[in-house]
């Protein structure tokens, strides 16, 4: 049970390890594209491909859908950044149980976004859970998990990458040794929620301490992305870096593109105008008017 690229690897990795997918769920097709022609997750597109099948319930709420999972006899559901409330009936069906991979040392980062948060707090190491799914929101015992350290230039896009390997992993050395496996109630201390990601936050804050931004801008490439205005235009900022500066928050400092922040400064190593290709910090100032002095909002 998945949907984004986050979940392929694993169901890879289980039929590899030999085990037999009796059927996949996934979320609906949405519409995308300039089309806005409707386009199936990237999970129902590979299951589909080498002939899986895929369902894509709108809700599992149904009791007729609820009646059409349990029919499966299925023996586990590996769910991974599915997108849908399992209701009890759901959590229930299966054997074993409905285990979960999830992107964080749990109970740190419970929620829908745990990539893109602890890369934004500046969490010095994050890793994979694989947990028991009970009613709550990733509150389920941990089965097992794997830490590693948090790169200081980990973006969300090299984080991801990593993180549903390691998971893909993980799930198939859980299923191996499931009757060995200890389940581990997670602690009350140390909860923290990964709240969704809206597709405006990526507004830069100038008055924020520059560190607070440059990992911003890692938590949010490649979305929605960190950017700013200027003349009405939205200038998105793929990469920079903190540097010695100060002055009024929001000033362009230099022709090296370094921008005053609430403390210290922010180098814009590579941004992009829209309609254009991404350039350099200081090849975009020579190409578009933005002089030393200026006070971006």
């Amino acid at each position: 049970m998945g949907s984004p690229d986050f979940a392929v690897p694993a169901l890879k990795a289980l039929l590899d390890a030999g085990h037999q997918v009796v059927c996949v769920y996934s979320q609906p097709p949405r519409p995308a594209g300039r089309g806005q022609k409707d386009r199936p997750s990237p999970v129902q597109a590979f299951a589909e491909s080498i002939g899986l099948k895929v369902r894509t319930p709108v809700t599992l709420k149904n009791p007729e859908v609820q009646k059409a999972f349990k029919d499966l006899g299925a023996d586990c559901a590996v769910v991974a950044a599915y997108g849908l409330i399992l209701p009890p009936a759901i959590l229930a069906a299966p054997r074993l149980g409905c285990l979960n991979i999830h992107a964080s040392l749990l109970p740190r980062w419970r929620g829908a976004a745990p990539i893109q948060r602890a890369i934004e707090a500046g969490d010095g190491e994050t890793g994979i859970s694989i947990m028991q799914m009970d009613r709550g929101l990733d509150t389920g015992p941990v089965l097992m998990h794997e830490a590693i350290p948090l790169a200081v230039d980990a973006t969300a896009a090299t984080l991801h990458d990593t993180l549903a390997d390691m998971g893909a992993r993980l799930i198939v050395r859980a299923l191996a040794n499931l009757k060995d496996l200890t389940p581990v109630s997670q602690p009350d201390d140390g909860v923290t929620y990964a709240a969704k990601l809206e597709k405006d936050e990526g507004r830069l804050d100038w008055r924020r301490p520059a560190g607070e931004l440059e990992r911003k801008i890692r938590a949010l490439t490649p979305w929605p992305g960190a950017w700013f205005e200027h003349r009405g235009n939205r200038i998105k900022v793929m990469s920079a870096c903190c540097v010695d500066g100060n002055g009024t928050p929001g000033t362009v400092l230099d022709d090296k593109f370094t921008v005053a922040c609430g403390d210290r400064a922010l180098r814009l190593d590579r941004v992009q105008r829209p309609g254009k290709a991404a350039a350099a910090g200081e090849a975009f100032l020579r190409g578009y008017d933005l002089a030393e002095g200026t006070v971006l909002p």
